[in-house]
């Protein structure tokens, strides 16, 4: 799985370094808070985290049509760091691509950020049995930030502070993984490095109209995972889907669709399940195969849009996962017709793979 990490870092630098007419700034922010425990695995790892992020910024001023459409955003990176207070979790850090998006006369900013992440102290069966958030060394890591930010309160120093949810998962690539939810509020500096905030419309771009025709999208999506007995082994899984979307305006497309999930790990979680407890009459020939139907919904940015998805299983021979499904991700359109995609897949608060796709739209 390494190599998938690297692969999605070098994307994520690549997609955030595209422009050269940005002005550059930087925050850095302290926080604190408390652990989200969403299974019982974990009210044992409580504590309260505290840590540091820092966040490259590229601030937008006009020269793209997306600029004014998301009134001005950041664009950049981040390095986090966290440590959990508790003996079994120890530390984590992350790095990864971000978006600040802005409200009520730029003083209310969302941040929107994703990355890979490192854990100090996972899972092993001798040294940390308790750590049941983290499988493996290496995570995704999401943050969602919502502060009060007032740029250039003295000079080109400011100020921010507000609230940050963070999520570090392996995706179930490695079991144990219930992964770890955090709620922290946060306080810090901003600095612009430029001398010229001034922010101007291009008034050569033409103005487009976005509306789209029904378009049909084809999916294949992949990777590997662990099913929920720990060292049972790392399996590919392969999901393919087919979907419409409409989209309506210059931000929002609508999808429909089905999908057929062939999750190798799930296979071979029947046939053990099948053996280790006869009790549950479960057959070892019982198919592992899963059909989806779900709706979804599409933020286009630039080339970057972001996505999200809830599904139903219409057909599920195994009953072992809830019935209901979601996603999230993001993907990174080459052109009008083919795609790349990151998404984590889950039910509910229980990740089951992180997927990378490739996709056609007609």
């Amino acid at each position: 799985m390494r190599k998938y990490y690297f692969v999605f870092l070098l994307f994520s630098i690549a997609v955030f370094g595209q422009e050269n007419n940005d002005t550059n700034a930087i925050e850095v922010s302290l926080f604190r808070g408390n652990v989200i425990p969403h299974t019982i695995d974990l009210y044992h790892l409580q504590g309260h985290p505290n840590g540091m992020m820092v966040s490259l910024l590229k601030q937008t001023h006009g020269k793209e049509e997306w600029h004014k459409a998301f009134n001005y955003p950041d664009y950049g990176m981040y390095l986090q760091y966290q440590n959990y207070t508790n003996d079994f979790l120890g530390k984590c850090y992350g790095i990864g691509a971000l978006y600040n998006f802005y409200f009520f006369n730029r003083h209310l900013q969302l941040k929107v950020s994703q990355g890979i992440g490192y854990a100090t102290n996972p899972y092993d069966k001798v040294e940390n049995s308790k750590n049941r958030a983290f499988g493996s060394t290496l995570m995704a890591n999401t943050n969602i930030g919502l502060s009060y930010k007032k740029e250039h309160l003295i000079d080109n120093l400011g100020v921010q502070a507000g609230f940050l949810f963070t999520h570090f998962s392996n995706g179930r690539t490695k079991t144990p993984n219930s992964g770890i939810n955090t709620f922290l509020v946060n306080v810090g500096l901003n600095y612009d490095f430029s001398n010229n905030n001034k922010r101007s419309v291009d008034t050569t771009i033409v103005k487009k109209n976005y509306s789209e025709p029904i378009k049909y999208n084809f999916v294949l999506r992949s990777g590997y995972n662990e099913s929920a007995i720990i060292g049972s082994g790392q399996y590919p899984f392969y999901h393919a889907s087919f979907f419409i979307d409409k989209r309506f305006n210059r931000k929002s497309a609508l999808q429909f669709g089905t999908e057929l999930f062939l999750t190798n790990s799930i296979k071979d979680y029947i046939r053990y399940i099948s053996i280790a407890y006869p009790d549950y009459n479960i057959d070892a020939s019982t198919d592992y195969k899963r059909v989806g139907l779900f709706v979804g919904y599409e933020l286009f940015i630039n080339k970057i849009s972001l996505e999200g998805q809830v599904g139903y299983y219409i057909y599920r021979p195994f009953k072992d996962d809830l019935v209901i499904y979601d996603r999230i991700g993001f993907k990174y359109h080459f052109n009008s017709k083919i795609y790349t995609s990151f998404s984590v897949k889950t039910h509910m608060f229980y990740a089951e793979a992180l997927e990378f796709g490739i996709g056609v739209r007609l």
